[in-house]
């Protein structure tokens, strides 16, 4: 199976990524490589297609995006990690790579890359994502995640971790749907690391786990 191709979009806003997503796969054929896509989005907050539009308590301004990945309200901006997968699912050698399987391995991703930094993460049943694990934010929500998965098998959409953000939009929305719910960063739980740094090692991450 070929690694994916890793491709970094700089700061962009998430209207422009969005269109990019739906025409790469609209384009792409059997022989199109997989890829990801690193990117940075200026503030913005994104409905999944089932959300409920009251989950936006007070958007201040910030735009508000209907898209097609499944989920609730979640927010974009600076200092977050966001990496979209567009993957083609059939190519999982020996089996088709289920969505549940996709979901796992990514959320795995997210894990072992808090683990490098000495954070512990893990899965809450039924609320995809990452939560802290331990300490005083035990339960907060650090990484979302959201896709869409065509009849063809092919996705879109991707995983945020917070790294270095101004946590105050999500105090804005019910994060995910969750009234009340913590949202934290790994600079507010202790870890300083350069937004690059955990760009690259999430993405590792993912093709490791996503390739094996």
């Amino acid at each position: 199976m070929r690694t994916p191709l890793l491709t970094d979009r700089g700061v962009e806003p998430y209207e422009t990524t969005f269109a990019a997503m739906r025409a790469f796969t609209d384009a792409r054929d059997a022989e199109t490589r997989d890829e990801l896509w690193l990117v940075e989005h200026p503030p913005v907050y994104t409905l999944g297609l089932g959300a409920d539009p009251s989950h936006v308590l007070d958007a201040h301004g910030i735009p508000v995006i209907q898209t097609d990945r499944g989920g609730e309200v979640t927010y974009h901006g600076p200092g977050q990690v966001v990496i979209y997968l567009l993957m083609d699912l059939r190519r999982k050698p020996g089996a088709r790579l289920f969505a549940r399987e996709f979901v796992n391995k990514i959320e795995q991703s997210v894990i072992q890359t808090l683990q490098a930094y000495n954070l512990s993460g893990e899965r809450k049943p039924g609320a995809p994502g990452i939560y802290m694990a331990d300490g005083p934010w035990k339960g907060a929500k650090i990484a979302a995640l959201g896709l869409k998965v065509r009849g063809n098998g092919c996705t879109y959409h991707g995983v945020s971790l917070n790294v270095a953000m101004d946590l105050a939009p999500f105090s804005w929305i019910n994060p995910c749907g969750y009234e009340g719910l913590a949202t934290v960063d790994m600079r507010t739980v202790g870890t300083d690391a350069p937004l690059r740094d955990v760009q690259l090692a999430l993405a590792h991450n993912l093709t490791e786990l996503l390739t094996a």
